[in-house]
């Protein structure tokens, strides 16, 4: 999945699980459609992001995915127990309204218990 600088106005998790919120630097990527196209990268764990031609995350996960999703969401974060148990109940009630994209039910969940 993937986190924030505001690229297109969306918020990015990266797939190493975090939140990218202004931890990112600016790079160069061959693309289809240019040799040499500029994007981002995560300055934590190194991923340059490959916004052009990269496929496009599962959007909908089951709700076993999405939570297992959530626990690695959740340990690179650093949660602790309480936390955990928190950000898993608001995951939970987010899926079960089916309207929200993976990426928008934890950061939202995220946001609410932080």
């Amino acid at each position: 999945m993937k986190i924030t600088t505001n690229h297109g106005g969306k918020t990015i998790i990266c797939e190493c699980g975090e939140i990218i919120e202004g931890c990112t630097f600016r790079d160069y990527t061959k693309t289809s459609a240019n040799p040499s196209t500029p994007t981002i990268g995560h300055k934590k764990c190194g991923h340059i992001f490959n916004f052009i031609d990269e496929k496009t995350p599962r959007k909908f996960s089951s709700k076993i995915e999405l939570k297992s999703l959530a626990m690695r969401f959740a340990s690179k974060n650093n949660m602790e127990c309480g936390a955990i148990e928190k950000f898993l109940i608001e995951v939970d009630k987010l899926k079960s309204c089916g309207r929200l994209s993976d990426r928008d039910i934890l950061v939202t969940a995220f946001r609410k218990i932080k």
